[in-house]
């Protein structure tokens, strides 16, 4: 099973696991910086690589992502080893940053699964809006949040708007942010202001449930 590194207290009410992207392992610095921004507020966080990128880290080289239904069987391994480590009274979210949210969101009819956070969901490759990965969205029985940049080229706010999506499925928009939640200079915001946007959305998400 892939390993997790965890930040954040044993103790926490939340536990979230997050996966990474596509490109970038759990060591990036979008997921580097949301794990230290969460835990910080008392959610335990976990991250871990999953198989492909673990070993594209013991190589020094890129490698493409496994196939779907591997990934899927690493997540769901993932999420229940940390669902049987949690003490009554504890609460599991999943999640994680584009590819990591979007097989996140099809493993939450998990047992001991409570919440979904996806940042930045791939909802359609760039430049193909017709090639939608949102059918099995409509299955999805528990809370569940996408935080996406308005101008993310996997679905931004205007493709998005006209998507029909289950309504416990809450969404916050990131001013000017692109996939990774960067805005453009002209926008006078910066990176770190959407990420910390992101977060306290995250966390104000989180109490709610």
């Amino acid at each position: 099973m892939p390993s997790l590194q965890w930040n954040g207290p044993r103790s926490a009410e939340w536990t979230l696991v997050l996966a990474h992207g596509a490109g970038a392992g759990m060591d990036s610095p979008f997921m580097r910086y949301m794990a230290d921004a969460i835990s910080q507020q008392g959610v335990r966080v976990g991250r871990f690589n999953f198989p492909y990128m673990e070993r594209a880290v013991e190589e020094g080289r890129r490698r493409p992502p496994d196939a779907m239904k591997k990934l899927l069987v690493a997540w769901e391994e993932v999420a229940r080893n940390v669902a049987r480590s949690l003490k009554e009274g504890q609460r599991l979210a999943i999640g994680g940053k584009s590819m990591g949210g979007r097989i996140a969101s099809m493993s939450t009819q998990l047992e001991g699964v409570g919440a979904l956070i996806c940042l930045g969901y791939p909802f359609h490759p760039p430049g193909k809006p017709e090639k939608l990965r949102t059918d099995h969205l409509a299955d999805i029985k528990v809370p569940a949040v996408i935080i996406q940049g308005e101008r993310d080229t996997f679905g931004n706010k205007e493709e998005v708007k006209k998507m029909h999506l289950a309504r416990r499925i809450k969404k916050v928009w990131l001013p000017d942010g692109d996939h990774s939640f960067k805005p453009r200079k002209l926008s006078g915001r910066t990176l770190e202001q959407n990420l910390d946007l992101a977060v306290e959305k995250l966390l104000a998400f989180l109490s709610a449930c």
